[in-house]
């Protein structure tokens, strides 16, 4: 069995070569066959493990390989022919192109017909959780202020103690992030206040990252005042480690942005079946009616329509607007201009 797994091991990593995939990590849950399910994900491994250990609890037949990549990343190589039998990624408007331009294989069953129609796309995109965009940050870098509850709000804290955050606010670099691009171009078509924002933080010298998981660290270690739109899973997590008190989560008020994290079956697939075992389950539970041990939200946990108007970013072809090449470099330089400045 150790040959077995050196094997997988050096199939692996010649695989990572041939497509160049920058992996933030990986990991092999072994099984007790020599069946493997291949997944790339945008997820971090702990948050995913025990959607590992839940599936092989039920296929302990199966040993799991797991790779970690950026949105980017895993859109790259799923386009380039990359074998891996399930693709989970927080950048729905990547994973929609790719279901769109054929590098999806269909799946239906009992479990994902229970889910509601804007969580999943004709049988190839099926969403699992609905997580919001929210701000995090430092209490103390906050101390003696008004927390902003709105957008304009948070200009007006970010622009009247300029010293205070100067150097010292994190966002996405939406040129490498997925998700921070997604939630960028949404933001841009939903609030007025999106551009000023942008244009009071770039005068701030903001510090851009990848990933929320490196934002949120950041704020609970005193590195960053604040992290702008982040993901609220993961600073959920991190706030339950917070024994200092020093982290706090807030979510606008004025409007949320809420991600669909989802999942399809690569064209490439070699294990379908085992593929479609593991989306029943994620759907299964993306179903349930409370939280649980469960490290991500349920769909039920942020539902189709919130009281202020805004629910999930809507799966379906409008993902896809600024995708276009001519608009994403529009955008691109709009942004570099605001949240670059000289």
């Amino acid at each position: 069995m150790r040959i077995a797994y050196l094997a997988l091991g050096l199939i692996f990593w010649s695989f990572s070569a041939a497509f160049a995939l920058e992996i933030e990590d990986h990991r092999l849950f072994p099984g007790t066959g020599d069946r493997v399910l291949r997944i790339v994900s945008t997820t971090d491994l702990d948050v995913f493990e025990p959607y590992i250990f839940a599936f092989q609890d039920d296929r302990p037949e199966f040993s799991v390989d797991y790779t970690v990549v950026s949105s980017t990343t895993l859109y790259s190589a799923i386009r380039a022919g990359a074998q891996f039998d399930l693709a989970v990624s927080s950048a729905m408007d990547l994973q929609f192109q790719l279901a769109n331009d054929g590098f999806a294989l269909p799946y239906r069953s009992a479990g994902t017909e229970t889910l509601p129609d804007w969580a999943r796309w004709r049988d190839l995109i099926f969403a699992f959780t609905t997580e919001p965009a929210v701000v995090v940050i430092n209490s103390a870098s906050f101390a003696g202020l008004d927390l902003p509850a709105t957008r304009q709000e948070l200009i007006a804290v970010l622009r009247d103690n300029p010293d205070r955050f100067a150097g010292a606010v994190g966002t996405y670099d939406v040129r490498e992030s997925g998700l921070g691009f997604l939630f960028a171009t949404q933001e841009d078509r939903s609030s007025d206040a999106y551009w000023r924002l942008n244009e009071v933080m770039g005068r701030l010298g903001p510090r851009l990252y990848c990933c929320s998981s490196d934002m949120i660290k950041d704020v609970a270690e005193g590195r960053l005042a604040l992290a702008y739109n982040v993901l609220g899973s993961y600073a959920a997590g991190q706030l339950a480690q917070d024994r200092s008190g020093g982290m706090q989560i807030l979510r606008m008020q004025d409007f949320t942005n809420v991600m669909l994290r989802t999942v399809l079956v690569p064209s490439t697939a070699q294990e379908t079946e085992a593929a479609g075992a593991m989306i029943d389950m994620l759907a299964r539970l993306a179903l349930r009616d409370v939280p649980g041990d469960w490290p991500l939200p349920s769909l039920s946990q942020t539902g189709a329509r919130e009281p202020m108007g805004f629910g999930p970013i809507r799966l379906g072809p409008g993902l896809m607007v600024y995708l276009d090449s001519l608009n994403r470099r529009a955008f691109l330089t709009e942004w570099g201009n605001a949240m670059e400045q000289r």
